[in-house]
């Protein structure tokens, strides 16, 4: 199905900001009220019926972590929560001193050379983060968890898509980073002069790379030098998730009361997250969870992610020859690996999203069960996520499986990073395809 958006109205978000902070640390174990500090204002309104860009560009300018409480209209809050991740969900990879093979020759200083070796329990970053919530000034008893795509750096461009789903459907949205990603990082991962220094070097390395870029270098090397860290970073995901919905449905959250309903909004790599946390739906944690996702849904092996934006094709190659040519003599050889992938239900649902040609009517099973509660959009031009493996993998083999999915074409230049480009050029247009996507979205996540 492809559609081409029009132009439509949904109620234009105007806001003005007064940073009114109320810091409350959140661990997997409490959270806890502390005073308020810190006052700060920001006038400037914001509409998205008018402007995506304008828009955009304020919400960049007044989201941030170091304030615990921004009122954007007196209506709706920014506040930041502080998570401490327990998972014990970490790769058993043991670096060679110093520096990952693949670098192991990289000119530079031992900070350079050292910028991999930390194993990944010990990055401190990964373990105790931040995390945004748009929402009302008070207690609510439904939210949505938004997840971001593959090697996102900061949350610029889900901010007005949180607070448009927020605004249509008055559920809270967390934006809730993945492990590794965003402000789970370390900041030396961030650095362009260091970051191009890597991608240098892997294309002097490797001749015929392609894509090696200074955004995605550390997270190629990383991959490329441990692939399993793809499994056991979605492990400790999923288990993050699964204590702050646990957090949540005990009332143990200052912004949610108990037993609140949760859904998920997704963006591409985040979608396989959400697929198998949903599968697997620990306790009944989601099992009345709806599930929107935008420009995810494929198994693994019918992505695309070679880009100068996500992977280099070197990682790409070693991340696909484990996850799906020789998963199986991994398991036999990493008794850790097998006994999650082997002994679980999160790991069997993971194996389920790896190779569109095996566990077929285990996966589309699982799907039909779902379909009521999920709707997929894809875009045509999408390179990254292609919207034909959407519907193959959610439409199921048969086209039986009763997920609806939904493609679209927008009217101007677009990519999968980047759907809503923020450009004065495309403003009107992008302005109305937004509008227009996420008042779907809204209504769906919305229906009973």
């Amino acid at each position: 199905m492809s559609e081409t958006p029009s132009n439509c109205s949904p109620k234009s978000p105007l806001a003005e900001s007064d940073d009114l902070p109320n810091n409350c640390e959140m661990s997997n174990s409490d959270c806890q009220s502390e005073s308020k500090s810190d006052y700060n204002k920001s006038s400037a309104p914001i509409s998205y019926l008018t402007s995506y860009m304008a828009g955009f560009e304020k919400l960049k300018d007044t989201i941030n972590y170091d304030i615990d409480k921004i009122d954007l209209n007196g209506s709706t809050i920014v506040r930041n929560f502080t998570f401490t991740s327990k998972s014990k969900s970490f790769s058993s990879f043991a670096p060679t001193p110093g520096v990952p093979a693949c670098l192991a020759d990289i000119p530079g200083g031992s900070q350079l050379k050292s910028l991999f070796s930390t194993p990944d329990e010990e990055i401190s970053e990964n373990r105790k983060f931040r995390y945004h919530v748009f929402g009302p000034p008070d207690k609510t008893k439904s939210l949505i968890i938004l997840l971001h795509g593959f090697n996102e750096r900061h949350w610029d461009k889900y901010l007005p898509m949180a607070l448009r789903l927020f605004e249509l459907t008055g559920h809270a949205v967390v934006l809730f980073p993945i492990a590794f990603h965003m402000n789970r990082a370390p900041v030396l991962w961030h650095n362009n002069r260091v970051m191009q220094k890597v991608s240098q070097y892997r294309r002097s390395l490797y001749p015929d790379i392609i894509s090696s870029t200074l955004s995605n270098a550390a997270i190629s090397v990383r991959l490329h030098s441990d692939p399993s860290r793809f499994f056991w970073s979605g492990l400790q995901s999923y288990e993050d998730l699964v204590d702050l919905g646990t957090l949540i449905r005990e009332g143990a959250h200052p912004a949610f009361e108990a037993n609140s309903k949760i859904h998920f909004f997704t963006y591409s790599i985040g979608t396989l997250l959400a697929e198998i946390t949903i599968m697997t739906d620990p306790d009944g944690l989601f099992s009345e969870s709806k599930f929107a996702t935008f420009c995810g849904g494929p198994v693994f092996n019918r992505l695309s992610p070679v880009s100068k934006f996500i992977l280099d094709s070197q990682a790409n190659v070693q991340l696909y020859s484990f996850l799906v040519e020789h998963l199986d003599s991994h398991r036999r050889n990493d008794p850790k690996l097998e006994q999650v992938l082997g002994g679980s239900e999160v790991g069997r649902n993971f194996r389920a999203l790896m190779n569109y040609r095996l566990d077929i009517d285990y996966r589309e099973n699982k799907f039909r069960s779902l379909s009521p509660r999920v709707l997929a959009m894809a875009l045509a031009q999408d390179e990254v996520v292609p919207p034909f493996e959407v519907i193959n993998t959610l439409e199921g083999s048969r086209r039986d499986v009763g997920i609806e999915v939904k493609v679209f074409d927008f009217p101007y230049p677009y990519r999968h990073e980047d759907p809503f480009p923020a450009t004065a050029k495309h403003d009107l247009e992008v302005t109305e395809s937004f509008n227009q996507i996420f008042k779907i979205f809204g209504d769906f996540l919305t229906e009973n």
